[in-house]
């Protein structure tokens, strides 16, 4: 691990304006995924800002009905809530099946949102990858590309997104509240927070340089079943071959997003329209356009069969 330095800040506006003048600096709040990376010399800041101690650990509701999930919510604290497991149970569902135990205690909404790919490549320093080390190219293109991307990649970069709260937080329509050093306040569609890799995998997201996440506001409960399906290697402990979040009303309608193929949670409301069809006329549309690898072309036919099974539950 490269050396560092280390401060608290005192708010959340202080805490991003440093980060934003130190070339090199992060922020440290759980570091569940931060510190793994230091430890392999993937990530190496030269300063990191600890803001764990700021007020930002609470849920209440909002006005119109939703909730405001603060930044520093562990992801067990989240799941556990009342409100969130009886009027959000996609995204209770989507947490507990990520991690262990000991994570989620750690885990914060934020970071939750800001976990880096677990794209291979890029955990291994002694090949190119385009994330790690813009235009150094990219080893999964032509490599071991099971657990990579079918869609939304690019000649640059195959990687996903790892995280299954974000898939729920995709179809619920969260807002990301963020502050910046000046104090400007901002709210991004969780639909526009990741980036699509183009021609700079390296970032993952729209925040800017040193823009800090204050909260994730949630809009009033869409009613209907809520499910969250994840396939993947071992029954515990591993990232999603493919995941599927979805919320079905009685009437068969419903939204549905996908994560373990895509940058970023994959959803397409022009496939929700087919939901009375059946499950292979959704991820027909929605995973138009796809470029699978050889080796990762069975994630379209098992995404089509943990929809059907969704579909077939919410029947029941």
């Amino acid at each position: 691990m490269k050396a560092f330095t280390y401060e608290r800040a005192k708010d959340p506006v202080e805490a991003a304006r440093i980060v934003a003048s130190r070339p090199g600096a992060r922020f440290l709040a759980g570091g569940t995924n931060l510190l793994d990376l230091m430890k392999i010399e993937v990530e190496t800041p030269t300063h990191l800002v600890d803001v764990q101690h700021l007020a930002l650990d609470e849920i209440e509701g909002t006005p119109d009905g939703g909730l405001r999930i603060g930044a520093l919510v562990s992801n067990t604290d989240l799941a556990a809530d009342e409100r969130v497991r009886r009027d959000y149970g996609v995204l209770t569902r989507s947490i507990v099946a990520g991690a262990s135990g000991q994570l989620r205690n750690k885990a914060s909404t934020a970071g939750n949102l800001l976990q880096r790919t677990r794209c291979p490549y890029f955990y291994d320093t002694n090949m190119p990858c385009n994330k790690r080390t813009p235009g150094s190219g990219c080893a999964a293109i032509g490599g071991a590309s099971r657990q990579l991307g079918v869609i939304g990649v690019s000649d640059k970069c195959i990687a996903t997104f790892p995280g299954d709260m974000a898939v729920a937080l995709r179809v619920l329509d969260a807002t990301v509240e963020t502050v910046d050093g000046q104090g400007q306040r901002r709210s991004i569609a969780i639909a526009d927070f990741h980036r699509l890799w183009g021609d700079h995998p390296e970032q993952d997201t729209v925040l800017a340089p040193g823009e800090l996440i204050t909260s994730v506001t949630l809009p009033p409960p869409l009613g209907g079943k809520h499910f969250y399906e994840k396939v993947r290697d071992r029954a515990s402990y591993a990232f999603a071959l493919v995941s599927v979040a979805a919320v079905i009303r009685p009437d068969g309608a419903g939204r549905v997003a996908f994560g373990g193929v895509a940058p970023r949670p994959w959803r397409v409301e022009a496939a929700e329209a087919l939901l009375p069809q059946g499950a292979a006329a959704v991820t027909a549309r929605a995973f138009q356009g796809a470029t699978p690898t050889k080796d990762n072309a069975f994630k379209l036919p098992l995404a089509t069969r943990a929809l059907a099974s969704i579909l077939s539950d919410a029947k029941a």
